[in-house]
């Protein structure tokens, strides 16, 4: 059964700062999910904490937070059939190295922590992550 959802999807520092934030857009409109709203926005590391939380126990948390507020990011509602899940499948895997062919990360993503992208990893995460960015 397919659902009409919402993702959050996030264009990283790395990626920003190489410019691919329209070469990432079109790819998801190229694969049927549709960006509902888009903004270019440079958080705080107190903000990233905040957005990462359910990460602060793992030993990468505070890097993951210097990193998001390292520069601009892109945040962006996507809207498409089983949006979570399709993102996730087009994002590939964390590490880069372990992407699949074709994926955002495996084309962009510099390092496991530079991966280019951010996408919430279920429906109600999502929501969380809309309404952090898009109150």
């Amino acid at each position: 059964m397919s659902s009409l959802e919402q993702t959050l999807s996030i264009i990283k520092p790395d990626a920003v700062e190489r410019n691919l934030d329209g070469e990432i857009k079109s790819f998801y409109e190229k694969n049927n999910l549709k960006i509902i709203k888009s903004k270019k926005v440079k958080i705080s590391k107190e903000e990233a904490s905040e957005f990462y939380k359910v990460h602060q126990t793992k030993p990468f948390y505070g890097e993951l937070c210097n990193y998001l507020s390292s520069g601009p990011i892109v945040v962006m509602i996507l809207e498409g059939e089983n949006a979570v899940s399709n993102n996730r499948q087009l994002m590939g895997a964390t590490d880069p190295k372990k992407a699949e062919d074709g994926t955002l990360r495996k084309m962009y993503g510099l390092s496991i922590d530079k991966n280019s992208v951010h996408g919430s990893d279920s429906v109600e995460n999502a929501k969380i992550e809309i309404n952090f960015f898009f109150k």
